[in-house]
């Protein structure tokens, strides 16, 4: 890669630029055209995002690269600065990886709109990768609501019954929260003499007050949007209502900008605040992790499981954050990504069965494995990843979480590791009712197996899964110089 190429920008615009000409040369009438065009812009997304991979160096510690700076809006000092470490690197990377998948998921599925619905996949996809790379905190809240747009419209437009409702309560719930962190960016740009650059931020020497009021500001932004509890019940509802592909974007990116969010900022802007509400962190994460995987016991629709379980998952992330030691928060970060890989499968296992039977009731199936044995192979392959079995990556993360847990309180530990037997409980409960046992009826009956290109990206999405169980060490090298930074940041400024 020449020295000086504007590499992120091109990873933030093409996916942008691709949408833009679906929609400009897609229509119901060429849905053709929508579909391979949409396919290559996605494609070409993801390749660019290789070499900040393989161009990446564990050795700059936790140094921000890639960096491209260019003055966007001079009178307030707001500039189009990017950049990436160990932390967003790697999101960005499955973010592109995602809207592959969900291309080739719905290629033959949705046939209303097409043009428009890949369309906002792609400008979805485009500017998570911005929010993500964003070194301006002005241009990462732009980057932050715009992604709103797209995903409002995935759910109310090829949506379920309740899909207007479902929009715009995940609408008001993420625009409300955010609307805090806006006036806590505007406070730390008075505070940092004018600069909206994030990496600024770091370095205020904000009193404690201010710490907590910045601190639970943009707390109300990135809570929402993990989601945490007891702001979750926005998202039951969007998962149910939104289409496939909007379910694992939403599980799979989505969730994992708000903790970014709060590794990005929370925690390097107001380390002593931090320390000082991590007990309150913890309580939260503890009960999204025991309270929701009790919840999605008792689920009787697949979608609204996976979402619970979604919830339940990304409290292990919250929880190693704020445990503030190194096997945490890496295991938090590994939890991201697997989280990612896992969340996305369920989903388009669920959409598999959906588009046949067009059903998501966990009663109106089983014995799928004797009509659909190789579906039914993949689909128990990533519920045994959702209940953290080892040598998958749903163990790793976990584990990880579990061991830093252990070293600061024994309970913490002891209340985390019940995730590993409510998950298995909902998720094996739900394997057991819908793939085992006699076929259930003439519809599971007539089930055909999955084709080519359903095997593609359920195969796809396995080995990434037993990948990471098996080999974690590369993620693990790109992300432990960036953890080890922010922990020293972090210690070194606290009180």
């Amino acid at each position: 890669m020449p020295q000086g190429f504007p590499l992120l920008s091109v990873v933030t615009w093409l996916p942008i630029a691709f949408g833009v000409a679906v929609l400009a040369l897609g229509s119901d009438r060429r849905p053709a055209t929508a579909r391979w065009t949409a396919l290559a812009g996605a494609v070409l997304g993801f390749l660019a995002c290789i070499p900040l991979w393989t161009g990446f160096s564990t050795a700059a510690g936790g140094a921000m690269q890639f960096q491209e700076v260019a003055p966007c809006m001079p009178l307030l000092n707001v500039n189009d600065h990017l950049g990436v470490d160990g932390i967003s690197m790697p999101l960005i990377l499955l973010n592109s990886f995602m809207t592959v998948l969900v291309v080739i998921a719905h290629w033959e599925v949705i046939t209303d709109k097409v043009g428009q619905y890949l369309a906002a996949f792609l400008v979805m996809s485009g500017l998570i990768n911005g929010a993500f790379a964003a070194l301006d905190a002005i241009l990462f809240y732009v980057f932050f609501e715009a992604m709103l747009i797209p995903m409002f419209l995935i759910i109310g437009v090829w949506g379920g019954p309740n899909r207007v409702y479902a929009a715009v309560k995940f609408f008001l719930y993420t625009l409300l929260g955010s609307l805090l962190m806006l006036a806590a960016f505007i406070y730390l740009y008075l505070q940092a003499n004018g600069s909206f650059e994030i990496l600024d931020f770091h370095k205020l020497p904000l009193s404690m007050t201010a710490q907590v009021l910045v601190f639970l500001a943009m707390l109300m932004s990135f809570a929402v949007k993990v989601p945490m509890w007891p702001v979750h019940t926005w998202l039951p509802d969007a998962h149910v209502e939104a289409p496939t592909g909007g379910s694992v974007i939403l599980a799979a990116i989505t969730l994992k900008i708000g903790a970014y969010g709060l590794l990005r900022f929370n925690l390097p802007i107001a380390p002593d605040a931090s320390h000082a509400l991590a007990g309150f962190m913890v309580t939260l994460s503890l009960i999204a992790v025991v309270y929701i995987g009790l919840v999605a016991l008792v689920q009787s629709d697949m979608k609204k499981l996976i979402a619970y379980s979604s919830i339940s998952h990304m409290g292990f992330v919250t929880l190693g954050f704020f445990l503030f030691n190194a096997n945490g928060m890496l295991g938090g970060l590994v939890q991201m990504v697997s989280h990612g890989f896992i969340s996305a499968a369920m989903f388009l296992c669920v959409g598999v069965l959906y588009d046949r039977v067009h059903s998501r009731r966990i009663s109106d199936y089983g014995g799928v494995a004797n009509t659909m044995p190789v579906f039914a192979a993949f689909f128990v392959l990533f519920a045994m990843a959702n209940s953290g079995l080892p040598a998958t990556s749903g163990f790793v993360g976990e584990f990880l979480v579990i061991m830093g847990a252990v070293k600061v309180n024994f309970w913490y530990a002891f209340l985390a590791a019940t995730t590993l037997v409510f998950g298995a409980a909902y998720t094996l409960w739900m394997v057991k009712r819908v793939v085992y046992g006699e076929v259930a009826g003439a519809g599971v009956a007539a089930l055909r197996d999955v084709g080519a290109r359903e095997f593609v990206f359920l195969a796809l999405l396995a080995a990434c899964v037993l990948a990471l169980g098996v080999w974690p060490k590369p993620l693990a090298d790109v992300m432990n110089p960036t953890v080890l930074e922010l922990l020293r940041h972090v210690t070194v400024t606290k009180l």
